[in-house]
């Protein structure tokens, strides 16, 4: 049914061994409870899309550690693999680690794939030692320039910070700055759907016009009806399918917090009871 399937891993976190992310996440067991979904889905997967703060602290052993995890999987499932910076990565280190690039490798990481005729563009949109994000006059002229001419699929956007407004305000602070200017370059290309993470709850917006997913995080959650006035994290992981169906980019969040099983029923028999309904129905 579908012509591409990617799945967007994000804000994974991943610290060193035995380490806990503010003291209660094993970051590293909810990557590896991830993979092990994936490896039991048996059906195909095209790339993993891991779109942003991988690691916790930019350490080069965490970053093997990250890569050490997920490649053999891909491996598996037959599906590339796309390492996207975050505000908590560290470029050099990211570059040496997930790219492969010579030591020194300091600017703007921006990538380019095909993946079944589904072009993906990733974007840095980091800025060494801020939390915020931003994208560079030359990032964007170097997108534009990309963008000139139409892919076979069309284009998915792939960068950490949204270019979208949040309801709560630490995030709020935290989002893409000057948004509009990549609006600007966006405008009138194929670029079908934007897939961001940092902010740790799932989400959709638009950007002009263009939809936004806000994939929810690898490693824990924010809490998005705390209390007014209060910051809060939860126990949670979650992750994001990405389905090219026909000429439409599908988002679909995936929960993988362990949780009791309602039902589990073959799909040829609820299809077939869904065909007899419908002849029931006329």
């Amino acid at each position: 049914m579908s012509r591409v399937t990617i799945v967007q891993l994000t804000d994974t976190h991943i610290r060193p061994a035995g380490e806990r992310m503010h003291g209660s996440v094993d970051t590293y067991a909810n990557l590896r409870h991830v993979l092990d979904q994936l490896r039991a889905f048996r059906r195909p997967i095209d790339a993993l899309v891991l779109s942003g703060d991988l690691t916790d602290t930019g350490s080069p052993l965490d970053y093997r550690r990250l890569r050490d995890a997920v490649e053999p999987v891909a491996a598996e499932l037959g599906a590339e693999t796309l390492y996207v910076m975050g505000n908590h990565d560290e470029r050099e280190a990211f570059a040496a680690e997930l790219l492969d690039s010579p030591i020194g490798t300091a600017g703007p990481h921006d990538q380019i794939r095909d993946i079944a005729g589904l072009r993906v563009i990733a974007l840095d949109s980091t800025t060494p030692h801020r939390h915020d994000g931003t994208l560079e006059p030359e990032q964007l002229d170097w997108l534009a320039g990309q963008l000139r001419h139409p892919a076979r699929h069309g284009t998915l956007l792939v960068l950490h910070h949204p270019p979208v407004p949040s309801p709560i305000a630490t995030t709020e602070a935290l989002r893409l700055r000057r948004p509009e200017r990549l609006a600007e370059v966006l405008t009138g290309s194929d670029v079908g759907l934007i897939i961001c993470g940092h902010n740790h709850y799932t989400g959709a917006a638009a950007l002009n016009g263009i939809p936004v997913w806000i994939g929810p995080a690898v490693s824990y959650r924010m809490d998005p009806i705390a209390p007014a006035g209060r910051h809060r994290g939860r126990a949670g992981s979650g992750y994001s399918r990405i389905d090219l169906v026909g000429s439409t980019l599908i988002a679909t969040a995936i929960e993988a917090t362990p949780a009791e099983l309602v039902y589990d029923r073959a799909e040829q028999d609820v299809l077939a009871q869904l065909a007899a309904l419908a002849a029931e129905a006329g």
